[in-house]
């Protein structure tokens, strides 16, 4: 580097040379000055960061002797638990010892007392084989002495347990009868005279009729018409049958529908009343009948629900309630019959704390199957419980019309069923024919005397009663309450009547002396 500045030196002369010389070398003691500055500033940073190194390494030098002394801890506890459990097994083992050796000491005993066993069971096999031997001749000398074979003998104790079972059961059935009775029979006796009493109905309904009065015999030959062209005339029209026979002053109108024979009844009034009998003036008079006939059919309607308060029913459901003015059932007029059964009905729900308006309901609308019964199949009571379906009727309402003369399912129908045999039972509500009256009573008598013990059987109260008198010899006390029960169910799988039907049968002992 000096050669260099002498070199420049000699090149620019000796003051010049001089001056650079010494720019030279003041620029270069600064550069040094720089370098070293600099390698200081490095050793400074090294050293620092050689201390975070060394203090990094101490803190994990220091965290890796603590994990060793944690290690060291872990490792001595696991060392005591080893033990203890080693000494557990220990002790173990020498339970199991000594257990083995009891064991085989009462395997020995086991033995023994096996052979014991063995040698009592083959004592006991001898004995059982003598036993049954024993037995068995018993038995036969049983059968010689008593003159039957086990089997029989088996079959007689069968009966003689099946007759005292029997006889237990019906203990047990009057008991139960007399005990339910004397709670419920004042209560029902309350409620039930109760409702009928506020109920002041009359007994016996209105009738359909049938016969229409003429005010001469000549009427019957204008009625006829000239080669029977008028007869043929109103029966086309009303769909009826015209009867014209000996009875004096007197037509009798015939027909499957109540409503066409009352439509036919009144034109035929009016005809009379009128004079002027032909086909044409047949026509009219029908077709205005029949009209009037559908309105009264509304208005019967309207005031059957009317007077029970019923309302929100479909107009189709008053309609078949108007069709029962013209229906009888025993000659008990069905629309007035249904008015009762939904007062008697109310009545009854509110002594027993139940919903009176749907009680009131099923009543009027029991037997709506009746006046459609001619145009839909089944019993009146499935017809009446798919119109009351159809037309909207609360399910408590359907089921009501179906179960009374079903089996009841919830208090509604008994309350139901309990109306309907009272509106039907009262005096004189309804009748029959003395042919088919006197039948059915011979019916009821017969079937009650074909049972075993019976001596005589008795219709009361017009054949709602039958009381049966039973061989005191042949019945006993007992027995009673079974030979009713089984009589009043064949009286209801057997026969068909109004109403109900009581059964009592009585038990008597006669004894009689002469005094001479």
């Amino acid at each position: 580097m000096v050669a260099v500045y002498i070199l420049i030196g000699l090149v620019l002369g000796g003051g010049a040379a001089a001056f650079y010389f010494f720019v030279l070398r003041k620029r270069e003691t600064q550069e040094l000055l720089a370098a070293r500055s600099s390698a200081e500033g490095i050793v400074t940073e090294a050293e620092k960061k050689a201390e975070e190194v060394r203090k990094e390494a101490h803190l994990e030098a220091r965290e890796v002797e603590n994990r060793a002394h944690e290690y060291e801890n872990e490792t001595r506890q696991r060392r005591l638990e080893l033990q203890q459990v080693e000494q557990r097994l220990l002790k173990r083992e020498e339970s199991i010892e000594r257990k083995g050796d009891l064991l085989a000491s009462k395997e020995g005993e086991l033995q023994s007392r096996e052979k014991k066993v063995q040698d009592k069971e083959k004592a006991a096999q001898g004995m059982t084989e003598n036993y049954e031997r024993l037995v068995e001749q018993g038995r036969k000398e049983l059968e010689r002495v008593a003159g039957m074979s086990a089997e029989e003998a088996k079959q007689a104790l069968v009966g003689e347990m099946v007759a005292e079972a029997r006889l237990q059961a019906a203990r047990d059935v009057k008991s139960i009868e007399d005990e339910a009775r004397d709670r419920a029979e004042s209560n029902a006796k309350n409620i039930i005279a109760s409702a009928i009493s506020r109920y002041a109905g009359e007994f016996v309904a209105e009738q359909v009729v049938t016969v229409v009065n003429l005010p001469n015999e000549e009427m019957k030959g204008r009625i006829i018409g000239r080669e029977g062209r008028n007869i043929r005339a109103f029966e086309a029209a009303t769909g009826v049958d015209l009867i014209i026979d000996d009875t004096p002053d007197a037509v009798v109108v015939s027909g499957f529908s109540s409503v066409r024979r009352e439509v036919a009844r009144l034109s035929l009034e009016k005809l009379i009343s009128d004079g002027r009998i032909h086909p044409s003036r047949i026509e009219e008079i029908v077709k205005k009948t029949e009209g009037e006939v559908e309105a009264l059919i509304k208005q019967a309607g309207e005031k059957a629900a009317m007077e029970l308060n019923v309302y929100g029913l479909h107009a189709e459901l008053v309609k078949y309630l108007g069709r029962l003015r013209y229906r009888t059932s025993y000659g008990q007029n069905v629309l007035a019959h249904s008015v009762e059964v939904g007062f008697v009905a109310g009545l009854l729900a509110g002594e027993l704390n139940q919903n009176v308006k749907i009680a009131r309901r099923a009543g009027l609308l029991h037997d709506i199957g009746k006046a459609a019964d001619q145009e839909s199949e089944g019993p009146h009571h499935i017809v009446g419980c798919n119109l009351a379906k159809k037309f909207g009727e609360s399910a408590q309402v359907v089921q009501a019309i179906r179960a009374h003369h079903e089996q009841p399912e919830s208090i509604l129908d008994h309350i139901l069923i309990a109306a309907d045999a009272i509106s039907g039972a009262r005096p004189g509500a309804r009748r029959e024919l003395l042919e088919t009256y006197v039948k059915r009573l011979d019916d009821l008598e017969a079937l009650s005397r074909s049972f075993k013990g019976v001596d005589e059987a008795y219709a009361f109260q017009a054949g709602r009663e039958i009381r049966v008198l039973v061989k005191p010899e042949m019945v006993s006390d007992e027995e009673l309450s079974v030979l009713a029960h089984d009589i009043a169910a064949k009286i209801e799988q057997d026969l068909t009547y109004p109403g109900r039907i009581k059964v009592a049968v009585i038990r008597q002992t006669r004894v009689e002396a002469t005094a001479k």
